[in-house]
């Protein structure tokens, strides 16, 4: 039987899940810790044993006392962000996309025979307003788009099979704000993230963003002023401060978006520079490691082994139970371990470019497919894809996550053996130019990687696994 997302069946669970949402927002006011816990039984209830039990008497142990993190952090999201999109979290992230989308995008994998991802990011346009140096985007050229119609389809096709988060990049999505609020504003049981320069928030977007409650932006970050300006531009960091100000104002949810380099790195995870996010508002920090795409891309700025290990540690103590600070940070590249490895090629996300090409990943150019010429079922079962599904997990170790950055190997016979060609448009890159960049990384980081994961997970005298040992301890 085909999946129906307007089916009368779905519908009556989502007011189901709805009115017990309501329920608990409104206890938000009256006795708030009751609050929480009540959307952790919901979750309970719904995810069951997706998750170890465990984990929800943790969540539950994290809030027991209003003095602890995490009851501060969830507190300040009901103080923070309007309530129209704290329900749209937890009703577009947290039902639709988190539980029943992940459930049904599963059983279409199986399905299909071919990855199906639980998120679509895709680039509305390669337009910016600015031209930072080492964007991915900056490669593709200021010409490309995609027309809405085109992102319409893509979402109508996604929520066919399970898919209910959409994120956007680009260039700079908010060239594209009208669209972005258009999608969100028809698309009421999808969410809508977005990474952006921040420098195009204004204050009738604010109200925008609250009326339809399913969006949030992620505002690209690098550092203070001096770090700031010198990749994005003059005045930049001021704009980016002026928006962030603008959101909290507005009671606006966003987050911050961080590319980490060997020169950044300890900058971008200090206690100053955390504050000030914090202070601004922001509640979620994404992580990402710096990636050497595009013929002219510096190695220099790839961290060394002692980097990223002080980069693994920092951020988990910036995220613990008991340490660390009161805002929610992901390390994509060092937090694998979470998601079992690489995520790409559909497998639990993939990328459409500007010109719609659907690649494996946003840092990796290449493709044998484009949805302007095939359906997203098609996109997902082109060969390059179906090379990413019959050879992941690329490593056993989930500290070396990646076909290109750790394993560079595996995107190189990927490619060839699908026949991928070089999706960027000005400059196209050989698969072998770039994971030639990687090689020296890999092997440098390998040894390292696997005296931490055998640290963490060590094999028991009776066969099994044990995670008892805490990395960095």
């Amino acid at each position: 039987m085909a999946y129906n997302p307007d089916s009368f069946a779905h519908k009556a669970e989502r007011k189901g899940v709805e009115l017990l949402v309501d329920a608990a927002v409104k206890h938000t006011n009256k006795d708030r810790q009751k609050a929480m816990m009540q959307f952790i039984d919901l979750a309970q209830k719904f995810i069951g044993d997706t998750w170890d039990p465990k984990a929800y008497d943790r969540m539950r142990e994290a809030i027991s006392t209003t003095d602890k993190k995490w009851y501060k952090y969830i507190s300040s999201l009901f103080d923070d962000v309007d309530e129209k999109q704290i329900k749209a979290l937890a009703l577009n992230v947290g039902y639709e996309a988190g539980i029943r989308g992940y459930k049904q995008t599963r059983a279409m994998s199986e399905k299909y025979n071919c990855n199906v991802p639980w998120v679509i990011l895709m680039d509305p346009t390669s337009a910016c307003n600015l031209h930072c140096t080492g964007c991915w985007a900056a490669e593709y050229g200021h010409t490309l788009a995609l027309t809405y119609e085109q992102l319409e389809s893509i979402v109508k096709q996604g929520r066919e099979l399970g898919i209910h988060a959409y994120v956007m990049t680009g260039g700079e999505p908010m060239m594209r704000k009208k669209d972005i609020i258009r999608l969100a504003d028809e698309f009421q049981d999808c969410y809508f993230n977005f990474y952006t320069n921040g420098t195009l928030i204004d204050d009738e977007f604010c109200e925008e963003m609250k009326r339809v409650g399913n969006v949030s932006p992620n505002i690209s970050i690098e550092g203070f002023e001096d770090a700031n300006d010198g990749r994005r531009g003059n005045g930049v960091f001021d704009k980016i401060m002026h928006a962030m100000d603008i959101m909290k104002e507005h009671k606006c949810l966003f987050g911050a978006s961080i590319c980490y380099t060997s020169v950044n790195y300890k900058v971008v995870t200090s206690d100053e520079f955390l504050d000030m996010l914090i202070g601004k508002g922001c509640k979620m920090i994404w992580y990402f490691h710096y990636m050497p795409v595009g013929c002219g891309a510096s190695t220099n700025l790839l961290l060394t082994p002692e980097q990223r290990e002080y980069m693994i540690n920092r951020v988990r103590w910036i995220r613990g139970y008991n340490t660390g600070k009161p805002i929610m940070a992901i390390d994509f590249q060092n937090d694998g371990e979470y998601i079992h490895g690489c995520i790409a090629g559909g497998k639990y996300y993939l990328h459409i470019n500007p010109n719609g090409d659907v690649e494996p990943c946003v840092f990796i150019h290449y493709s044998t497919a484009n949805i302007k010429e095939k359906t997203l079922l098609e996109c997902l079962q082109q060969p390059l894809f179906m090379q990413y599904r019959k050879n992941q997990p690329f490593n056993k170790n989930s500290l070396q996550p990646c076909p290109m950055l750790e394993n560079p190997q595996f995107l190189r016979k990927m490619v060839r053996e699908s026949g991928a060609k070089s999706t960027d448009m000005q400059a196209p890159e050989d698969v072998d130019a770039l994971c030639g960049k990687c090689d020296e990384y890999a092997a440098k980081w390998a040894p390292v990687a696997e005296k931490h994961w055998e640290a963490k997970h060590f094999t028991r005298s009776d066969g099994k696994e044990s995670g008892s040992v805490t990395l960095g301890k």
